[in-house]
């Protein structure tokens, strides 16, 4: 059984897995995505108190 990084390094080299990392890629380029994501990070971070 491959080892989960063989996994992930195959599916990025899939079509399937181009086409996500230039959809990432994009919502990285637009400012209101990219802010959207800052917040979700700071909360996954910051758990609940």
């Amino acid at each position: 059984m491959p080892s989960m990084l063989e996994r992930i390094k195959h599916f990025a080299r899939s079509p399937q897995g181009r086409r996500a990392t230039e959809e990432l890629r994009r919502a990285a380029a637009d400012p209101r995505r990219r802010a959207q994501g800052r917040r979700l990070l700071e909360r996954l971070r910051g758990g609940h108190r």
